[in-house]
């Protein structure tokens, strides 16, 4: 299985994450990813547009991610990891 890692360092808002991780990623349907938690659980769950295919996500540096929120004002590292807990189909390593 292909590994794909986004690097976080740096990053100052979710809305560069996202962009780092459709960089990182290049997913299928990336133009209508909605870039938030819940388009990339639908992305990585159910292969919705984001979807990153049959790979393994390594967030690195995700830690500094706990002071980032998101628009309803949830931390952007308390988000991933918990779809990195629950995920089924596609494997999140938050590093």
């Amino acid at each position: 299985m292909r590994t794909i890692y986004i690097d976080c360092e740096g990053a100052k808002s979710a809305d560069e994450v996202w962009q780092r991780y459709v960089d990182a990623v290049n997913p299928a349907n990336a133009a209508v990813f909605g870039r938030n938690l819940d388009a990339f659980w639908d992305a990585v769950e159910y292969g919705s547009p984001g979807w990153p295919g049959p790979v393994k996500l390594v967030f690195l540096h995700s830690q500094r991610l706990a002071t980032l929120r998101t628009r309803n004002g949830l931390s952007l590292f308390a988000g991933l990891r918990q779809i990195a807990d629950e995920a089924t189909q596609t494997s999140i390593e938050l590093a």
